[in-house]
């Protein structure tokens, strides 16, 4: 395959597996000249009308020059790509290069024509789609710049493929033969179709592996124990409504834990969606190959000794991706605890969890298994986090992430019906280019909460394969916020913002209403919200005195208050009565609730061991003793019916969800039938009874369906209100985000831009070396000037004399400063004497500055003119590898760097980016006349950040800018420093054909 051909080695760099429409994948490649046999037998097996459509004649076989011909490339004129499976192409495309006449040509001509051929099986699979993205970006790579197409008016199927596409398109008709012939450049209309597709077939491929029809567990032992036969056992408990099959090569039985045996996957009769791989990793790779050749179309494999265990391991795990995906197939794991989904439709518990969780509407997503475990037994446990019907809808734990990653399960949330809140715990982000993509367009559908593990240990866990980032964690922190990312610190923040997120709605502000029977316990509430930059009414306290007609009269009216936003319930337990109490007050918040839909409710307990059962068992949310049929709000279902308000989550995604089947008998366990006294989080619903007496198990139906408000407003409860308030206050800036999101501003277009001339300039002086380079004083000037930003001249001074003709061609006063690393910037360390009227000050102050800091040689002094007195600041853009390219702002001095006072967003920014951009850094009153100080021009700041956005987006080869000082005064500003670095740009694949990542 890697023979050298005429002109140019066999390229490599071109080969990629893509995941193609139904969520299988396919490798695409160059063809080369050891592929003869191949592309004539997959000539033999298209069809007379394929082959007709392709060659406008009957063409029943490939002759040898064709043969020859097809499998001989020079890779620059002449192109051909193969789609394969298994090896075997499935699709073929090539493009050769041609003139204006239409005749075989060489560079410089760019145009080329260009042909598929698509096996009549694979069609239909979106092949010609994946492999027009690849053949046109080689094309581009190879200066062809236009393809021509001529197709039969009957061969509508491709036809569509490239009017589909997005690119600018002319059309014609003559002889008989539709010629099409569109540019290669890519279009905000083709990158958006690529993004569909892309988004399509990923969501597709994580659908194969969450809801499949068959699953087959090799490795599952004949007696009880071990990881096979546990995860066997899992998911026939689970009631997985598929068929199952245990796999094990000793067997001799027909059935292994009442499920139907099999030595080989090969000796199953029926089609295999799903194998769950539990055998030792050095029979891994018999196992993935009795799989591909079966049919199998995903896999799960749990098994570890990969590149958790060091390069070997790490070596193992590449040719186990490889693999699998020759076949078509993609992984979880390896060294994964598995995956869940509760839907009713599918009921897979594929996992080391012994439990099937709660169906509900949070989807779940953990790298690591021992996370995943805590998570899964947080959301499982009566009192320990979600429950009832604000359970888990899926659960994947990545593992290794060999393949499927987060960005995978993102595309699969997007458009899930079944998931409203997205909760995710990261150790690493393989791709945070695609990741903060992903993560925007699944923010403004649905709220997505991140807790990133590894923060701060400088490299990514054992096992994970991940792009360097030059960015520190606080600015990635502040990249996925941008993005809409809700992000926490630990795992209890992350169950505590998705609760609150999956049942109440979007708070419309800040401002909190603070009630309840603890003087003690509002006040500790209101500083919470102060802390956490929320605007507290004054608490309302009630009196330890209150019954729940006070609560239910007082939540009542705050919710009421047009100068409220979200109500917070601090509650303290009675000293008697406590069983009728705990539930007369859960069902007075709920109605009050239930009266204003518009606005969240937070309840703070302390160790209310009785309120926390009362609230969480209203809802008759105890575990299901077995698996439940679909339970939803329907007019053929009455007994769950899709009353009361949407939440937040209800809200973002747009669906109305109704309420899942949930347990009846209202005690409170921790999933395994025992009582459970935890009160960590849990929820406020309807009540059983009115004295919150347990209902008998066949009158709960009956109760929820006259009680319409019953499911409708879970209202969650925290143990402290410091935890309360995080939660509220991660909601309220969601809330805000999202508003900002529906309008999120223009780039504008400035008529003084030079961008040809900049190019050309950037072009010349990369053309002097191999690498990069920084620019020059003048170089650095005249390239900002190009674009807006004037520089002001900094003459260098070596000598007194030459510091007096400095000051004398700038005109006086000005200022004297070092340049030297050691004392740049820095104003503190005294190197910079201002404001210099005449020569003999500014001998005086150059003898100071050598006599205090060294000589001349040493300190390189210049001489610039002063500029208008304001608040110093420092702008940078720098294009990281990972993440691309990042807009930073802060205001000048130690102070700022010390405390990391540093804004970041990343390029291109729009208006309102640059607006949040100034205002979001801490010091930022300082900008906005502090303490009577005059205010500065924040406009031009502002249009500043801009210009230097689109300098940096518009040429990639900018690598690194610092504007530093930019002294922004009452009006105007003025650039005192810059240094501008230039270089090749580095690859972005966002921008590329779809691919799949290699680890």
């Amino acid at each position: 395959m890697q023979t050298p051909t005429d002109r140019h080695e066999y390229p490599a760099h071109w080969e990629a597996d893509v995941v193609l429409r139904d969520g299988g994948t396919a490798r695409v490649r160059p063809i080369a000249a050891d592929d003869a046999d191949r592309l004539v037998s997959f000539y033999e097996q298209v069809s007379d009308e394929s082959k007709y459509y392709r060659f406008f004649a009957p063409y029943p076989r490939l002759s040898a020059k064709d043969v020859h011909r097809f499998t001989h490339h020079d890779y620059v004129d002449r192109v051909g790509l193969a789609a394969t499976v298994g090896g075997e192409f499935i699709a073929t495309v090539r493009y050769d290069r041609i003139d204006a006449d239409g005749l075989p040509a060489s560079g410089p001509a760019d145009e080329a024509e260009v042909a598929f051929l698509v096996q009549d099986a694979h069609q239909g699979r979106g092949v010609a789609s994946a492999l027009l993205e690849h053949i046109a970006a080689v094309a581009r790579e190879r200066g062809i710049r236009r393809f021509a197409a001529e197709v039969l008016p009957a061969n509508n199927k491709m036809i569509k493929v490239f009017t589909d596409a997005g690119y600018q398109q002319k059309r014609s008709f003559e002889d008989g033969v539709v010629r099409l012939e569109f540019d290669l450049e890519p279009t905000d209309r083709s990158l958006a179709v690529q993004r569909a597709r892309e988004q399509r077939a990923e969501a597709r491929s994580v659908a194969r592996l969450l809801a499949p029809g068959s699953v087959a567990v090799v490795g599952a032992g004949r007696t009880p124990g071990g990881v096979g036969r546990g995860i066997l056992e899992n998911l026939r408990d689970a009631g997985f409504t598929g068929r199952l099959y245990a796999v094990n090569g000793a067997v001799q039985e027909k059935e292994i834990a009442g499920v139907p045996a099999h030595r080989s996957v090969r000796d199953i009769a029926e089609p295999v969606d799903l194998a769950v791989l539990a055998v030792p990793a050095e029979r891994i790779p018999e196992a993935v190959a009795e799989c591909g050749e079966h049919g199998v179309q995903g896999l799960v494999v749990v098994a570890a000794g990969y590149a958790e265990s060091g390069p070997e391991g790490r070596e193992r795990q590449r040719q186990l991706v490889r693999q699998a995906r020759t076949y078509g197939m993609r992984i979880i794991g390896p060294n994964a605890f598995g995956v869940i989904n509760t839907s009713p439709r599918t009921r897979l518990n594929a996992s080391l969890a012994p439990e099937m969780p709660r169906t509900g509407r949070i989807g779940l997503f953990a790298q690591s298994g021992a996370i995943g475990i805590a998570l899964l037994s947080r959301l499982h446990r009566r009192g320990g986090g979600v429950t009832g019907v604000t359970g888990v809808s899926t659960f994947v734990s990545s593992g290794n992430r060999a393949d499927v990653s987060g960005n995978d399960v993102l595309q699969y949330w997007y458009d899930d019906p079944d998931t409203d809140v997205a909760l995710m715990y990261l150790e690493s982000i393989g791709n945070p280019r695609k990741f903060t993509r992903l993560a925007r367009r699944t923010a403004a559908a649905k709220p997505l909460v991140v807790v990133q593990g590894a923060r701060h240990g400088g490299a990514a866990p054992q096992g994970h394969a991940v792009r360097a980032t030059r960015l520190p964690h606080a600015t990635v922190s502040a990249l996925l916020r941008q993005a809409g990312v809700i992000r926490v610190d630990t795992i209890t923040e992350l169950v505590d913002a998705g609760l609150l997120l999956a049942r109440q709605p979007l708070p419309a502000g800040p401002r909190v209403a603070i009630l309840g029977n603890s003087e003690s316990l509002g006040l500790l509430t209101y500083d919470a919200c102060l802390a956490q930059g929320l605007r507290p009414l004054p608490p309302h306290d009630l009196t330890t005195d209150a019954r729940a007609e006070d609560f239910r009269a007082a939540l009542t009216r705050a919710l009421a208050d047009d100068a409220c936003d979200a109500v917070v319930v601090t509650a303290i337990p009675a000293v008697s009565e406590r069983s009728a109490a705990d539930a007369a007050l859960a069902e007075a918040l709920r109605s009050a609730s239930a009266a204003a839909p518009a606005k969240p409710v937070l309840v703070v307990h302390v160790e209310l061991g009785g309120l926390a059962e009362a609230l969480s068992a209203a809802a008759g949310t105890a575990p299901q003793a077995a698996p439940v049929l679909p339970a939803r709000a329907d007019a053929d279902n009455p007994a769950h019916p899709a009353a009361g308000p949407p939440t937040a989550a209800q809200n973002t995604a747009a669906q109305n969800t109704g309420a899942d089947s949930t347990g009846r008998d209202g005690t409170r366990t921790d999933g395994t039938g025992t009582e459970s006294t935890g009160t960590d989080v849990t929820e406020v619903s309807g009540p059983r009874t009115a004295a919150g007496a347990e209902a008998p198990e066949t009158e709960a139906p009956e109760t929820a369906a006259a009680d319409p408000g019953a499911h409708s407003r879970l209202i969650p409860a925290y143990p402290a209100a410091e935890r309360a308030v995080r939660a509220l206050a991660e909601a309220v800036r969601y809330g805000q985000w999202r508003r900002e999101d529906a309008d999120p501003g223009r780039v504008p277009e400035y008529e003084d831009i030079d961008e040809k001339g900049a190019a050309e300039q950037i072009g010349d002086l990369l053309a002097d070396g191999d690498g990069g380079r920084t620019l020059g004083p003048d170089d650095t000037c005249a390239l900002l000037g190009r674009y807006g930003i004037d520089v002001r001249r900094a003459l260098p001074a070596p000598t007194p004399d030459e510091a007096v003709a400095a000051a004398r061609r700038l005109g006086h006063p000005v200022a004297l400063k070092t340049t030297a690393p050691h004392l740049r910037h820095r104003a503190d360390l005294g190197g910079v004497r201002l404001d210099l009227a005449d020569e003999e000050q500014l001998r005086r102050a150059y003898a100071e500055l050598t006599s205090l800091f060294g000589e001349p040689e040493e300190l390189r002094p210049v001489v610039q003119a002063m500029a208008p007195r304001g608040v110093d600041t420092v702008v940078r853009a720098v294009i990281d590898p990972a993440a691309g390219a990042v807009l930073s702002f802060g205001l000048a001095g130690a102070a700022s760097e010390l405390l990391g006072d540093t804004a970041h967003r990343l390029i291109p920014v729009t208006d309102r980016d640059a607006a949040s951009l100034v205002r979001s850094i801490r010091t930022a009153p300082l900008l906005f006349g502090w303490r009577g100080s005059a205010p500065a021009d924040v406009a031009a700041l502002e249009e500043l950040l801009l210009r230097l956005s689109r300098l940096v987006d518009d040429h990639p080869e900018v690598v690194s800018v610092s504007l530093e000082p930019v002294v922004v005064a009452p009006r105007g500003l003025s650039v005192l420093g810059a240094s501008v670095r230039l270089a090749p740009p580095p690859a972005r694949d966002d921008l590329g054909p779809r691919t799949l990542p290699v680890y």
